[in-house]
């Protein structure tokens, strides 16, 4: 999570990890934010939809007084024998 101030706005950057389900639909996670998930048609229309879904779940952890607990290292693949 990236924080950056513009004017008395605070923007804050999120990482999204993306996967295609087998009906075809986009859908997101956001690790920092355990629970935040969003799907869409399209890319373009999952984005739109995790951007509305990170603000209300940073809303409710404001309402909350609660801060998110973790934060993002990366994804890394792991191979395994099946």
């Amino acid at each position: 999570m990236d924080i950056k101030y513009v004017g008395i706005v605070m923007e804050k950057k999120f990482h999204v990890v993306v996967e295609k389900g087998l009906d075809g639909y986009f859908i997101g996670e956001v690790p920092e934010l355990p629970g935040c998930y969003s799907q869409g048609k399209t890319l373009r229309e999952l984005l739109e939809n995790m951007k509305e879904a990170i603000e209300l779940y940073l809303e409710t952890m404001h309402d909350l007084k609660k801060r998110p607990e973790t934060k993002f290292v990366g994804v890394k693949e792991v191979v395994v024998n099946a």
